[in-house]
């Protein structure tokens, strides 16, 4: 049973904010905030359960499978998913490299076509840039409207017959724009491409039900999820897994070595080679267990109410420029600059009143060349924010307008 959302209430289970009374955390979409809850499980596992997994015959060995597996069964729990389609990454990032380079260095040839996006964090572009100097294939980016939304348009022109993968991500990290990736998806299978989504910025704020994605692969990190850095998941399809070949090679991904050759562990055991992280998965397990108990659709209501009010406020404030759709396909996520001014200097003001944002490019660099910025400041909600939160940092940035009014 869920628990009845109230932001306020939620806050007090994040001990950070008691430490740092009066701050506003406005950048979750760089990295969240912890609660009490996983920070608890991360302790209980090292000063209880700690041991190396899936070889001890011992008890604690079993004790510490145990919670990594639990940690899993979480996961696949959080994305609708199965156990043997999980498998622990150190972030989004590792899972997009695994996917790119256990597949694409297979699979791709010279004149085969790789349909990304203009909207794309790094993560979900630039593996893909180096598999393509290593294959001769080459990249084609979807272009934004002037919403920033994508062009669908363009995106039916683009794809075609030579058109072998579609890496996009749910969700826009600059713009928040929520990509209809189900229907992009279905449109790429069709023509036979494999189809990779980040779901880095998505997963912590929406409902995921991977399958009806008809995605081949999703990739989340854990530390944007109000889990651990160091843990994150790649979700492939059963059948989309079995055909990669291991991305790393070592110990717990074989089956049997010998001095010539090897062959290798069923997904997911195949791409997970080593000691994993296995106090952060079990943090992120843990996360995934906290976030259920909210309800990811009050979750998502939260969000959705937080950014409809945070646009409301910001549009009071003179030569703020915002960027990003209006409507119901966009999530927490907010860039802005004011005036002239850079958007690190009103960050420096910003924390000067207790409120913190991300500045930058935030590694999308594509995407501020197509809104003609260098850089751009962001503001990003999560369960613990509110509507005070919101006031403080127009209030904020009121201030910082006065006190920069001559840069403007």
């Amino acid at each position: 049973m869920t628990r009845m959302f109230d932001p306020l209430e939620v806050k007090r289970d994040f001990p950070i904010f008691g430490h740092n009374p009066g701050l506003v955390f406005l950048d979750s979409a760089a990295s969240s905030q912890k609660p009490r809850a996983v920070i608890d499980a991360i302790a209980h596992y090292y000063k209880h359960d700690h041991a190396n997994v899936h070889r001890g015959a011992y008890a604690l060995s079993q004790r510490a499978t145990d919670a990594y597996e639990h940690a899993r069964a979480q996961l696949a729990g959080f994305l609708d998913a199965d156990l043997d389609e999980i498998v622990f990454v150190r972030n989004a990032t590792e899972a997009l490299n695994l996917v790119a380079y256990a597949w694409g260095l297979e699979r791709l040839r010279e004149g085969d076509e790789i349909l990304v996006t203009e909207m794309e964090h790094h993560a979900n572009l630039v593996p893909w840039q180096l598999v393509a100097a290593r294959t001769g294939a080459r990249l084609k980016a979807v272009p934004l409207t002037d919403e920033g939304r994508l062009d669908l348009d363009a995106f039916e022109t683009l794809l075609s017959e030579r058109t072998r993968v579609f890496a996009v991500t749910q969700m826009s990290n600059v713009l928040g724009t929520i990509n209809p990736v189900a229907e992009l998806a279905a449109a790429a299978r069709e023509r036979g491409a494999l189809v990779v989504v980040d779901g880095a910025q998505a997963a912590p704020h929406l409902p995921v039900r991977v399958r009806e994605l008809n995605a081949d692969f999703y990739a989340l990190s854990g530390h944007k999820m109000l889990g651990p850095t160091g843990a994150g998941v790649l979700w492939g399809d059963s059948e989309a897994l079995k055909a990669l070949p291991p991305f790393l090679g070592g110990g717990s991904m074989i089956e049997e070595v010998t001095i010539e050759r090897s062959t290798y562990a069923p997904p997911p055991q195949r791409f997970e080679a080593g000691t994993p992280a296995i106090a952060e998965a079990v943090g992120l397990g843990a996360a995934a267990g906290y976030l259920m108990d909210l309800g990811m659709e009050q979750v998502w209501a939260h969000d959705r109410a937080l950014l409809k009010y945070a646009l409301e406020r910001l549009k009071e404030v003179p030569d703020l420029h915002l960027y990003g759709p209006e409507g119901p396909d966009r999530g927490g996520v907010i860039a802005f600059n004011l005036g002239s001014l850079h958007p690190h200097d009103l960050a420096t003001a910003l924390d000067d009143r207790g409120v913190a944002v991300r500045t930058g490019h935030h590694c999308a660099q594509p995407l501020h060349r197509r809104l003609g910025v260098a850089a751009t400041a962001r503001a990003s909600f999560y369960v613990y924010n509110t509507r005070d939160d919101v006031d403080r940092l127009v209030e904020a940035l009121f201030e910082a307008r006065a006190f920069f009014k001559d840069w403007l």
